[in-house]
């Protein structure tokens, strides 16, 4: 059960119904996050919804017996809805775009970068400064200096930027210099991190674990919840299986699942979903087919000098022509709709 209180409410009144909850049988969990205030009460026992439902605090009651409630699409109407600065909305019944490298390498770079997303009319750069490598011996990224170079460069530009957060003792100095936070798939359950970000004000972009299940997601996602923050982003980036022909399983059947079961919007990213840059486009186009409010899409202005997965990155003009794809088939989309 899902209670939404009003923020007025007074703390003699919360004891009250939390006392109240507790008489049948029901343990109750404050969760307050930066616009509302809820109660998540647990219990099996029969209980009179309209008595709680009619008193002056409450401004909504929700009967819902859902493993992850607070992430679940039963007790909301309508799907979230999470503005990305002045000049996008995602999951707004359109496709957000979010490009860039996979590594930010040098400061020339990023310039190049956001002079090619603002002429496509892209407003969130993507770069990772902290690379979580399988080998210790590969590239680690610039660290926190190359985030406030890639910061600087990107707001400059009026770009908004989504990079890679690994552990939590990163969040404070982070924060001044990022707009949206990513988590990767290696730390998509690492609890303690989301349990941190919950307590923050911005965007956390989630990436499916490797092999991470469906249900696995919405867990983690319940712990940034939770946590305090409402500005959650699911993105499908692919999960392993037994296949080696691609790098990962891009699974689509994902995406309208994830639609059906959360409120929260879906992005998707096919640069690592497959990993093969010819292929990048075909799985971005049938992402939006599929549902996705958005795309995590790796470019390159030269993707065989790049540092990293430049073998999935696409170049500028492959980009410019993804773009114009996908304003022609999210209009194709709205028309079976």
């Amino acid at each position: 059960m899902i209670i939404q209180l009003a923020n007025t409410i007074e703390i003699n009144q919360k004891r009250e119904l939390i006392t109240y909850l507790s008489s049948y049988g029901y343990t109750a969990r404050e969760v307050k996050t930066n616009s509302n205030l809820y109660l998540v009460a647990q219990g099996q026992n029969p209980l009179d919804l309209r008595g709680i439902g009619n008193k002056s605090y409450v401004m909504d009651i929700h009967a819902i017996n859902e493993k992850y409630p607070l992430v679940s699409a039963s007790w909301k109407e309508q799907a979230t809805k999470i503005p990305l600065g002045r000049y996008n909305t995602l999951g707004q019944n359109q496709c957000t775009i979010m490009a860039g490298p996979c590594t930010v390498e040098n400061e020339a770079q990023i310039e190049e970068m956001a002079l090619e997303l603002c002429l496509n009319n892209i407003r969130t750069m993507r770069g990772g400064v902290f690379k979580p490598r399988s080998s210790p011996y590969s590239y680690q990224g610039l660290g926190l200096e190359g985030l406030k170079m890639f910061s600087q460069t990107a707001h400059r530009h009026n770009l908004l930027i989504v990079s890679e957060i690994m552990e939590q003792t990163q969040l404070e100095k982070m924060y001044p210099y990022v707009d949206i936070f990513q988590v990767g798939a290696r730390n998509s359950q690492n609890f303690k991190l989301l349990q941190a970000l919950g307590k923050t004000d911005k965007p956390v972009l989630l990436k499916r674990g490797i092999s991470g299940s469906i249900d696995e997601l919405l867990y983690s996602a319940e712990y940034i919840f939770s946590g305090g923050n409402e500005q959650i982003i699911l993105c499908e980036r692919g999960i392993r299986t037994f296949e080696t022909s691609y790098r990962n399983t891009l699974d689509l059947n994902a995406i309208p699942i994830l639609k059906q079961k959360s409120h929260l919007p879906v992005v998707v990213d096919p640069s690592h979903g497959v990993g093969i840059r010819e292929h990048v486009p075909t799985l971005a186009l049938s992402s939006i087919m599929a549902g996705a409010d958005g795309l995590l899409v790796e470019i390159h202005k030269d993707p065989k000098e790049a540092i990293s997965d430049g073998f999935q990155s696409l170049n500028f003009a492959e980009f410019r022509e993804l773009v114009e794809k996908i304003k022609l088939t999210f209009q194709l989309k709205r028309t079976f709709e």
